[in-house]
């Protein structure tokens, strides 16, 4: 089936999400600098979790532009996606409101966790879907960022949990920079397509990682 549905479904559930965010936060009590830095850990909160949503959004755009059609397994498996990433006004929420305390932080990293196994589902439903040589699972490759963004978010858990929670806010801002640039292999993918029309091969595709 075409994907042009599914594209417009999830960039319309994604604004949402954008727009629940900004709208739970609250306007400080009061005109000074005091006032304002009583709300920082709710704003640093809201700037991750948006840097976050817009990481998904993006690599969400390459992968599905990589894709030639879907069938019923990536519907179910999109909608999984985006079931964890509605709840990131919630978890962001609590975890501003509470000033990074360790179970909102921990509620948080596995909402991260949680959102980023089910983008790696999708991906690997996708590229079942394309077929074993098909250009979408060539350009995963091992897909070791994957991996190891999984491992980042249960190390900053641990962290979190043994030691000191804004430690693994921090980690947990790493794993965010790495997904903030667009996954180079899905963006080749599309564009040889674009250039080669979508029956092009899946030849001069940029090493895996």
């Amino acid at each position: 089936m075409h994907k042009g549905r599914l594209e417009a479904f999830s960039d319309g559930v994604i604004a949402i999400i954008i727009t629940i965010m900004v709208l739970e936060m609250k306007v400080p009590h009061g005109d000074t600098a005091e006032a304002l830095l009583a709300v920082w850990p709710v704003l640093l909160s809201y700037v991750l979790s948006f840097l976050y949503v817009g990481a998904y959004w993006n690599n969400h755009h390459h992968l599905l532009q990589a894709a030639n059609t879907v069938d019923g397994r990536t519907l179910w498996a999109n909608l999984h996606l985006l079931f964890w990433l509605s709840l990131l006004p919630f978890t962001t929420g609590w975890l501003g409101e509470n000033h990074f305390s360790t179970l909102p932080t921990l509620v948080y990293g596995a909402n991260l966790l949680a959102c980023a196994m089910a983008y790696y589902l999708l991906q690997v439903v996708l590229a079942a879907h394309h077929g074993q040589g098909g250009a979408i699972r060539l350009a995963l490759g091992r897909d070791w960022k994957g991996k190891l963004s999984l491992l980042g978010y249960v190390f900053g858990m641990v962290l979190a949990a043994a030691w000191q929670p804004m430690a693994g806010f921090v980690v947990f801002v790493g794993v965010a920079m790495v997904w903030a640039i667009p996954d180079s292999r899905m963006a080749a993918v599309a564009s040889n397509r674009s250039e080669s029309g979508p029956s092009a091969s899946s030849t001069q595709l940029p090493p895996s990682c």
